[in-house]
This record gives structure tokens, C-alpha cells and sequence, in this order.
């Protein structure tokens, strides 16, 4: 095996004896199947001669005792081996989800972070269960097959011995070479599927709005079809080395009756030979799917070993109490998501503080110049020579219709988009010279796909800043309004919210990822819609508590659809079509005909009515 292989595998040292005893009893179930055809086989041609009922009363036992055996093996070895395994997972998983978390800079995207801590770890599973495991029980009884047909024929062991290294060592290596270039793209190829189908679903108004969703399905589409051909293709392969085992397994049991026949075996023993010859060729094709197996999981394996082995550095047994993992287990994996980066970042923002080359020391100055981004060649501009400066501790607002271009505008600030014309900067730089390790400190924040994870309060707030202590998530929780929620959970900041966040109401996921945002302090912080699914009431009072709680200095950029507690900052513009039609600060816009003033009076009246109904 390779290195993505060894790398997993290493991972399994603390299982290994529950492995090595799954792997026996698998080969004891498959011995017991042989031996159960060839005591069977005996047990009927030597009742056709009708012989005394004594002669055949200990076949009778054995044929019943193995049958009942081998149900028995076969659930205690699928017990023995998926509990080793499942336990393998979780530790894997948990080491994959440390390592995307504490990744600094441009994340990967959301579907392909998911394929890799489902679809990739699996691939360990199965590397496992469905190579290693029968792999090894096929190559036992192989063994053992050849070892008893010696003791009745040992020219038709010989030919027998031929036969299963033709369907053991030749076979598995044809479909290796036959399959091993498809295998490798159905992998990476199932990752970006998975991205695109998260795109394509949360996406959804962006695109229609951008009049891009023509474009965006026929590219999923193209690749969707690219993976059915191969499936296809991996299919038709596997149909035909079948086929191979198939006829290997005929002609093996037919020289064994050859030769067993010229050696002048009793005709009862033939007929075991023939059947045994069988059964041994069935199960030892056994390492014909394991090898088709094993090349369809490489590339698989390879990304989760890349991602193991850069997880951050954790507790080894014996070196003191674990933290509690996301899962809620106690391992030292699961820690690192919050502790990744504890020296690093601190020593980058130190870097920073003091002009580190490429560094920014606190807010830039931004601005936008003529920026205009097209999705499509024809089709309208997102934006439309947008300009605005938003120096150093500036707060501005930009509201619109939907489909205004207000995301857009956050997705260029980021380095998301890349503006077809005009320019960002940040101190005088353009930020696409940035990389994405330098450009998240100084722009960062609440996007509009905010992702909550499968872990604990404690390990999604520490994705924005790995070093912070308890009184930075005190603070960044009181200010988006979790604070009370977090001290009421029986396990405080270890509660663990559920995947996507599910044991969460919307508005404690949107608070918890606001609260993620406010601890990362970046110099320029982005929000896109920060109260977004919160009543009137809240959402003014997390809006107000959230421009508070910005750091002196710091720039703020709120894209939103309320235009409540808009009063005390610094600007607001309007968007329309991707392009600015008004602004001013509030009491301005409100007192000018418009689009803001026709929207105020209506979410104003709107608003009033909410809390009238609600008491």
C-alpha cells in the first residue's frame, strides 16, 4: 500500500486488536461456508449408495453445526469489525473537521468540505471492511483450501494452488490496471458535485437574480454526466472481470476433476474436490472486489490523509485531561479546533501590529473605483461602476432591493468576485494582490452563507479567532445576544448544536455566527444581513449592541434590508441594478423623495403592526 493508505491506517493502532480479530473471524466464517459445501457434497453422494445410517450420522451433525456456525461467525466478525471501525471514523471525522476549521484564509467551499467529512472518511470504512478484512479472510482459507485438498490428491492441490492464484493475484491486478484511471477522478469529481449542489440550492435567488442559473446548471450538469459515464464505465469493468472469475472458476474445478480423476481419486472425494474448488475460487474472488475497491477509494483516502496529516497538533495519552471534543467526546483531536492557531494567529496579528511585510496594522482605507461585475457576457451588470470610500473607522450601510447588488458588493470586498472593471483597494493595494492568509484580517465578518457546524458554542466561535479566551466569547456572545442563551445549556460552551446548526432556531444560529464574526475583529467588518431572522425588537437591539461592540477604529460595512437603527451611521447607499441612485445619512434619504423614504414608511407600518399583534 501507498502513503495515504499507511497514513490512515496508523490512525487505527489503538484497534488493531479488535481489526486482527475481525479478520480472523472472517476467515472462520469463510472456512466454515467451504467446509459446510464440501462435508454437504460428501454427505449426498455417499447417501446415494444407502449406506448405514452410523456411517452418516457425524456428517449429518457437521453439516448442521457448521451451518448454524457460520451464522453465527459472520455476525459476531461484522460486529467486532464495525465497532473497531466506527470508532476509527469518529477519530478520523473529527481530525478532518479540525483541520478545515482551523484553516486560516479562503476556506474550502461548503459542499466539498462536506464530501470530504462524509463521503472521503467513508473511504477509511470501507478501506477496511471491504479490503483489508476479506482481503485478509480470502488469502486464510485460500491457503487452508490447498492445504486439505493435499491430504486427498496433491497433484489436484497443485492445479487448485494455479487456479486461485490466477483469481487472487492475476484478476485483482487486471482490474487494478483496468480501473485505477476512472477510480481516480470519481472522487474529486463527487467533491465538486456536492459544491455544486450547495451552490446550486443556496444560491438560488443570486443566480436567478444574476440571471446566471442557465449557466450555473449546465456546467453541474456537464459534470454530473462526466461522473455517470465514469460510473458507467467503472461498472462495465467490473461486469467483465467478473465474468473472468466467473470462467476461472470453471476451468480451475475442472482440472481438479482432471487430475484428480488421473490419480485415481475415489469418485465420492472427486466430487468434494470440484465442489471445494468452487467455493474456495468464489471466496478467494473475493480479492477481485477488493482490489476494484481499493482503486476506487485512493483518491479518497489521499484527501483525507493530506488532511490528517496537517491536523494541528493534539494530546497524546498520557499527557494530561482532553478538552472536550466537538462530538462531545473526550479526545485530544477534537480540541484542536479550538486551540489550532493559538501561537500563530497571535504571532500574525503581532506581525501586523508591527508592518509585517504585506501586513495591514489595523483598518485600511477602502475603495471602491468604477468596480463592475458581469456573471454572464450580455447579461446586466451586478454592479455597474460602483465607487465608495469607506476610510478608517467609517460605518456605512448599503440597502436595496433585492437583487441590487448589495451581495456582490460584499463578495468583491472579500476577494470572492473578481471585478471585470475598476478596482478595490485597501491602503492604496489592490486586494487582489492579496493572499488568502493576509486578506481575512483586515476583511472579514457575516456573509450571507454563514455556516454553523456539527461541533460545540465553544469550537464555531473559535473559527474566527483560535486564541480567544472566555472573556472574548463572553464579550462576542453578549453582543449578538447569545450570551443568555449559552449560560443556560447544561454544558455551557461545550453544548453541541447539531449539524447545520440544526438544534438551534434560526435566529440563535444567526446570533451564534454574528457572535463568530465580532471575535475575529477584523479591521474592516462585513455584515450581510446580521439580523436576519430575528424580530424587530431583537434585531435592533443586536444591531445597536453589534456597532457597539466594534473595536474604535475598526470600519463597518452593513448590507441590509432594514432601515431601523440605520440613524447613527456614518452613511447609507442606496443600490438599484447595481447602481447607486441615492446617498446620505438617514434623516437625509428619509426626507427626500425616493426609494429609501417609500420603504421606510413601509417597514415602519409593517413593524408597528408586528408588535401590536404581539402585545
Amino acid at each position: 500500500m501507498s502513503g495515504p493508505e499507511l497514513t490512515v491506517l496508523r490512525l487505527a493502532r489503538p484497534y488493531l486488536k479488535r481489526l486482527v480479530g475481525a479478520g480472523l473471524l472472517a476467515a472462520a466464517t469463510e472456512f466454515a461456508g467451504l467446509a459446510l459445501m464440501a462435508t454437504a457434497t460428501w454427505l449426498l453422494m455417499t447417501a446415494a449408495d444407502r449406506p448405514p445410517l452410523d456411517r452418516l450420522t457425524v456428517a449429518i451433525v457437521a453439516v448442521r453445526a457448521l451451518a448454524v456456525s457460520r451464522g453465527v461467525l459472520r455476525y459476531t466478525e461484522r460486529l467486532a469489525g464495525h465497532d473497531a471501525v466506527l470508532r476509527l471514523v469518529t477519530d478520523v471525522r473529527t481530525r478532518v473537521f479540525a483541520t478545515l476549521a482551523a484553516r486560516r484564509g479562503a476556506p474550502p467551499r461548503t459542499g466539498d468540505a462536506l464530501s470530504r467529512l462524509v463521503s472521503d472518511v467513508e473511504a477509511v470504512q470501507d478501506l477496511l471492511l471491504r479490503v483489508l478484512v476479506p482481503g485478509a479472510a480470502a488469502g486464510l482459507v485460500s491457503v487452508a483450501a490447498v492445504g486439505l485438498a493435499a491430504l486427498i490428491s496433491p497433484p489436484a492441490a497443485l492445479a487448485l494452488a494455479a487456479g486461485l492464484l490466477v483469481a487472487g493475484v492475476a484478476l485483482p491486478a487486471l482490474a487494478t490496471v483496468l480501473t485505477r484511471r476512472a477510480g481516480a477522478e470519481v472522487a474529486p469529481l463527487r467533491g465538486v458535485l456536492a459544491a455544486d449542489a450547495v451552490d446550486l440550492t443556496h444560491g438560488a435567488a443570486d443566480l436567478a437574480a444574476f440571471g446566471a442559473t442557465g449557466t450555473a446548471l449546465g456546467a453541474a450538469e456537464r459534470r454530473a454526466q462526466r461522473l455517470a459515464r465514469l460510473e458507467r464505465r467503472l461498472a462495465a469493468l467490473g461486469f467483465a472481470v467478473d465474468a473472468l472469475g466467473v470462467l476461472v472458476a470453471g476451468l480451475t474445478a475442472g482440472a481438479v476433476v482432471l487430475v484428480a480423476l488421473r490419480a485415481g481419486v475415489d469418485g465420492v472425494l472427486v466430487g468434494v474436490l470440484a465442489v471445494g474448488t468452487l467455493a474456495a475460487v468464489e471466496i478467494t474472488l473475493a480479492l477481485v472486489a477488493a482490489a476494484r475497491q481499493w482503486t476506487g477509494l485512493r483518491s479518497g483516502l489521499a484527501r483525507v490523509a493530506q488532511l490528517v496529516a496537517a491536523a494541528p497538533d493534539t494530546e497524546q495519552p498520557g499527557a494530561g485531561p482532553a478538552a472536550p471534543s466537538p462530538v462531545g467526546r473526550p479526545t485530544g483531536a477534537g480540541t484542536a479546533v479550538g486551540a489550532a492557531g493559538t501561537g500563530g494567529a497571535a504571532a500574525n496579528r503581532g506581525a501586523a501590529g508591527a508592518g509585517g511585510a504585506g501586513l495591514l496594522a489595523g483598518a485600511p482605507d477602502v475603495r471602491f473605483e468604477g468596480v463592475t461585475v458581469r456573471y454572464r457576457a450580455g447579461a446586466p451588470a451586478a454592479l455597474d461602476g460602483f465607487d465608495l470610500d469607506l476610510p478608517a473607522g467609517r460605518r456605512v450601510a448599503v440597502v436595496g432591493p433585492s437583487g441590487a447588488g448589495k451581495s456582490t458588493l460584499a463578495a468583491v470586498l472579500t476577494g470572492a468576485v473578481r471585478p471585470d472593471g475598476g478596482r478595490v483597494t485597501l491602503d492604496g493595494r489592490d486586494v487582489s494582490a492579496y493572499s488568502p492568509d493576509e486578506l481575512p484580517r483586515a476583511v472579514g465578518g457575516l456573509l450571507a452563507e454563514a455556516y454553523v457546524f456539527h461541533a460545540s458554542v465553544r469550537d464555531n466561535l473559535l473559527l474566527g479567532r483560535p486564541d480567544a479566551d472566555e472573556d472574548a466569547l463572553i464579550a462576542a456572545t453578549t453582543a449578538a445576544g447569545l450570551a443568555d442563551w449559552v449560560r443556560a445549556q447544561p454544558d455551557g460552551w461545550d453544548t453541541v448544536v447539531g449539524e447545520e446548526g440544526g438544534q438551534l432556531s434560526g435566529g440563535q444560529r444567526q446570533r451564534l455566527a454574528l457572535a463568530r464574526a465580532l471575535l475575529a475583529a477584523p479591521g474592516v467588518l462585513v455584515l450581510d444581513e446580521p439580523t436576519e431572522g430575528l424580530d424587530p425588537v431583537a434585531a435592533d437591539e443586536v444591531l445597536a449592541s453589534t456597532l457597539a461592540a466594534t473595536p474604535a477604529g475598526h470600519s463597518v460595512l452593513l448590507i441590509t434590508h432594514r432601515l431601523s437603527g440605520l440613524a447613527g451611521l456614518d452613511e447609507i447607499v442606496v443600490l438599484d441594478a447595481g447602481r447607486v441612485v441615492q446617498r446620505g445619512r438617514h434623516a437625509e434619504l428619509v426626507a427626500a423623495p425616493g426609494w429609501y423614504r417609500d420603504q421606510w414608511v413601509l417597514q415602519q407600518a409593517a413593524e408597528h403592526g408586528y408588535l401590536a399583534l404581539s402585545g
